[in-house]
């Protein structure tokens, strides 16, 4: 065994189904009387909730939370943050929520509460994602990593389908990376094909039957997992093509990991053979070839699996190739510009990952 560095996250974690009835406990337990309430403009009724929860202690409620974590709406809320004179914040929601909580919280030093009502793992990341001028810039540090964590099962109950299933394939997405990070650990390695295995399961069952506690409590599980792989160990081409994608041409976050992902683990599959092994394994259906395993997956969930099905234009493949390689990073293959258009020209048409490129 190869000599290795692990760093685990210090995160709270309360799981299960109804835990948000510990809300105001756990505020309370951290000495907290006025959290600033966090959410979209979509997941208002939440706030009613948690509002009631809190028995009306809390200091107020901004609820213009938005995808890719705009700074002028960061500098809105904080601003907003200090005329309550809040003391902590409590997100409910995504990516965009938990986003917005971690730029407040970094930026103030002000206690968070994440409570999420996806899959997409943000909430188990010392990551900050920041979109400005249209240019997404991405830091890393401790302090960003919110000090508890919610997992509430029935919060996910009520998300749709076609959501669950983009917002789990962004979560494997993670698990999937961290298996070929430079700094990847055998914890990680052990908690990401766990993540992998339970949401290539759960996600298709919930597609079937959205109302299934037993997948949609094993979903939430695989997406903790997939989330804490993410804020462990590097990441690679696969989320710097997202990012590219998401922060200059505005692309939705979850589908376009979606889209993305069996085409990146494509690319880097000629310098990945013991990971692509490995995760045929517990994707159901690969039969030893994890891209064909991901192929299916995407069928099963009947997910979108074209750029241009949301509003990425062709013209547009050569500018994002030429962002993509712009910034060097580490990939367990070099990223070289013309299979790089080829990849993203592919994933514009909605055509199937092959291992060709």
């Amino acid at each position: 065994m190869e000599a290795f560095e692990y760093n685990a996250a210090p995160a709270r974690v309360i799981f299960g189904s109804g835990t948000i009835s510990k809300l105001s406990e756990e505020v309370s337990r951290q000495k907290l009387s006025r959290p600033l309430l966090l959410s979209t403009p979509q997941q208002v009724d939440h706030m009613k909730q948690l509002k009631t929860l809190l028995n009306g202690k809390e200091a107020g409620v901004f609820s213009e939370a938005t995808m890719h974590t705009p700074s002028h709406v960061t500098d809105k809320a904080l601003a907003y943050a200090k005329s309550v004179n809040a003391d902590s914040v409590i997100s409910i929601g995504g990516g965009s929520t938990i986003g917005l909580g971690k730029a407040i919280s970094i930026r103030t030093g002000l206690p968070h509460i994440c409570i999420p009502t996806t899959y997409a793992g943000s909430e188990m990341t010392p990551i900050l994602g920041e979109t400005q001028d249209g240019k997404k810039t991405t830091r890393s540090d401790p302090k960003i990593l919110p000090g508890t964590v919610i997992y509430d099962v029935d919060f996910t109950m009520t998300l749709p389908a076609s959501m669950s299933a983009t917002s789990g394939v962004n979560a494997i997405a993670h698990a999937v990376e961290a298996l070929y990070a430079r700094n990847t650990n055998p914890i990680i390695n052990l908690l990401a094909l766990e993540g992998i295995s339970a949401l290539s399961t759960s996600l298709p069952d919930i597609v079937s039957d959205p109302s299934s506690l037993p997948a949609r409590q094993k979903a939430l599980y695989g997406a903790w997992l997939c989330g804490t792989c993410l804020g462990a160990v590097g990441m690679s081409l696969h989320h710097k093509l997202c990012h590219t994608l998401g922060g200059s041409f505005n692309m939705p976050h979850a589908e376009t990991h979606t889209i993305i992902l069996p085409h990146a683990l494509a690319y880097n599959a000629p310098n990945i053979p013991e990971v692509i092994k490995k995760i045929a394994e517990v994707l159901p259906g690969s039969d030893g070839d994890a891209i064909k395993g991901l192929n299916l997956l995407l069928e099963k969930l009947h997910v979108k699996r074209g750029l241009k099905d949301f509003g990425f234009k062709e013209e547009d493949v050569d500018k994002a190739a030429e962002i993509a390689v712009g910034n060097p990073y580490w990939n367990p293959r070099p990223v070289e510009e013309k299979p790089i258009r080829e990849l993203l020209r592919r994933a514009w048409a909605g055509e199937e990952a092959r291992a060709d490129l």
